[in-house]
């Protein structure tokens, strides 16, 4: 037992974490995630993966595990063959056989415990009386009837199989693959469950994560402070010609509104940014582990967002095809303005353009990708596309300044406060804002600003799918998130009489 000290430069003097504290903070948190992912993510299922061709992990996996193979076929190849290690071998599949059964199973499982009893095996052993091969085809059948019908196929290889070490190599990888097949069905069966259920366990599992971290809302609290100051700074602008009002006032501020700025932000959140090494190499490999914490702009991720990290993945996605869309607006933006009056009676044109720009803009979040150059490659398809139409219909085509202009100005988009990026960007922006603020996004949607007409299905899709992740969070949260602006907007002693706006849209 030791303790750990967190050192947080918003916060003083330190705090002392214990090991076993952190450890059942991992815990849970491990836990909340799992239980999330299975809820809300219908295709979640557990897969059977193998190392990558020449990876050193595969590479080692390998020679060990023929090395094992190989000292068992030695032995039973011996005169008297040599069990002890098969032995060890059929105790092990007996547990697993015994794990698939359901509870009431006496006959299968006494039957199961009679014939693979290994204290019979061991003495059947020292008479070289065992019958291995009458063994593993019990094992196998034992197999056929508890399997699901995916590995049939599989228990009808095994019955092929005549080698015993090659049979017993194969026997252990279909028990994996039943075992996966166990946690799948396991998981689907929870799925109604947790999804009834969701919003109290997340809530209690998080509290426990707060009662063996008290100060965890710490930087919470910050992540709040910097959204009610950005809404200070924007009532202040639009009041400034009223010389009497006071937009200063955080009580004029909604809780809602807050919140749903900060949500906002996690839209254009840096995604890339490794997780901080701290002082305690111990600590850093738990968080490493269970990523409760990473690091942005320097500071530490609040343990709300924490929460969001459950959906981080989701939440990439989303920003990810937003940056796409973006693009995408800006360039058919572009192009109707500069040969709009061309196009002008080509029915789904912009749809044209899009269909040109999405495979280009594929892969976007990759470092390795190049967006200046997928610009240019646009620029020129555009230019194809328009000349085609106008060709068709025996109207002269754009000239090489023309051209030259398009793709300029496509190229363009990538550039540091582009106006065209800046507006869609903000048009987007004021969409999903107008999203968020509705009473119930499911029954319809906010007016599309203009310029996003030829990503609308796209925006739509994406707000929805956002939307449902900040409503489920305030639903689970909401209380965290309540105190901490009570705090914030209501310092004063008049606390408790203060209404304060349920954060629930």
């Amino acid at each position: 037992w030791f303790v750990l000290i967190l050192f947080d430069p918003a916060a003083s003097p330190p705090k002392m974490v214990t090991f076993d504290e952190l450890m059942a903070a991992a815990r849970n948190f491990t836990n909340l995630t799992l239980a999330h992912e299975i809820a809300v993510n219908a295709n979640f299922c557990i897969k059977h993966e193998e190392h990558p061709q020449n990876s050193l992990a595969g590479t080692v996996k390998q020679i060990v595990h023929k090395a094992f193979w190989d000292h068992l076929e030695s032995e039973l190849n011996e005169d008297p063959p040599e069990y002890e290690h098969a032995i060890k071998l059929f105790e092990e599949i007996k547990e697993i056989l015994l794990s698939f059964l359901t509870p009431g199973a006496n006959r299968i499982q006494n039957q199961i415990c009679e014939v693979l009893d290994t204290d019979l095996i061991r003495q059947q052993a020292e008479h070289n009386a065992v019958d291995i091969h009458g063994l593993a085809n019990y094992i196998i059948n034992t197999m056929g009837k508890l399997c699901a019908p995916i590995r049939d196929n599989d228990i009808k290889q095994l019955k092929a199989t005549e080698n015993i070490v090659e049979l017993l190599r194969q026997i252990f990888h279909v028990l994996d693959l039943m075992k996966m097949d166990v946690a799948n069905y396991t998981i689907q069966s929870l799925r109604p469950y947790l999804r009834r259920n969701l919003v109290d366990y997340e809530r209690t599992k998080f509290q426990e994560i707060l009662e063996e971290t008290p100060s965890a809302l710490d930087l919470t609290t910050e992540w709040i402070k910097d959204s009610i100051e950005d809404e200070l700074s924007s009532i202040s602008s639009e009041s400034s010609s009223s010389p009497g009002a006071d937009p200063s006032s955080k009580s004029s501020i909604s809780p809602t509104v807050v919140l749903n700025n900060g949500y906002l932000k996690l839209l254009q959140w840096d995604y890339h940014k490794a997780i901080p090494e701290l002082t305690s190499s111990t600590l850093r490999a738990v968080m490493a582990m269970v990523k409760i914490w990473t690091c942005t702009d320097g500071a530490w991720l609040a343990w709300d967002q924490v929460t969001l990290l459950t959906d981080e993945g989701r939440l990439q996605e989303l920003r990810e095809k937003l940056n796409q869309l973006k693009i995408i607006a800006c360039v058919c933006l572009i192009s109707n303005n500069m040969v709009g009056a061309a196009i002008v009676d080509v029915p789904d044109f912009a749809d044209q353009l899009k269909r040109v720009s999405v495979p280009l803009l594929e892969g976007m979040s990759k470092k390795t990708f190049d967006l200046k150059e997928a610009l240019n490659a646009i620029g020129v398809q555009i230019c194809i596309k328009v000349n085609e139409s106008l060709t068709e219909r025996n109207l002269p085509t754009l000239n090489a300044e023309m051209q030259n202009n398009l793709m300029g100005q496509i190229a363009s988009i990538v550039e540091e406060n582009n106006p065209v990026s800046s507006l869609i960007d903000k048009r987007i922006q004021l969409f999903m804002k107008s999203l968020l603020a509705l009473p119930s996004f499911r029954k319809c949607m906010p007016a599309l600003p203009g310029g996003l007409s030829v990503i609308q299905a796209e925006m739509e899709l994406v707000g929805s799918q956002f939307a449902s992740i900040v409503e489920f969070n305030k639903q689970v949260y909401g209380p965290f998130y309540a105190n901490i602006l009570k705090k914030l907007l209501f310092p004063e002693a008049a606390i408790g009489k203060a209404e304060i706006e349920a954060p629930s849209n």
